[in-house]
């Protein structure tokens, strides 16, 4: 698979979100969730964007529910056990949108 930062300009933050989120799984001070809260926004923000101007409705959705669950101004306040496996299915979602989403040809 081709990994090239022109078809993939996500490649890194989708990296770095899906990091954070599973490093969410330790013990960290609440400075470290309002951080990811800003990084997994932001990320799911602009790759909802770049799903919409690529014509993947299903993505730009999908990722937008993501920046809105995670929004820093507006935060969902929910229970360490229910944030833990949301945080997974997160990660594991941008890195599959690694796979999937690329600019067409």
């Amino acid at each position: 698979m081709n990994l090239n930062l022109k078809k993939r300009p996500h490649l890194i933050p989708c990296i770095i979100a899906s990091s954070m989120l599973l490093g969410a799984l330790g013990d960290w001070p609440y400075g470290y969730f309002q951080l990811l809260r800003f990084v997994v926004c932001g990320v799911g923000a602009y790759v909802a964007y770049m799903a919409y101007n690529w014509k993947k409705l299903w993505a730009t959705w999908l990722f937008g529910i993501i920046a809105v669950l995670f929004n820093p101004l507006a935060p969902i306040h929910l229970s360490r056990e229910i944030w833990q496996p949301i945080d997974v299915v997160c990660a594991i979602l941008f890195v599959i949108i690694l796979f999937i989403l690329k600019e067409p040809k």
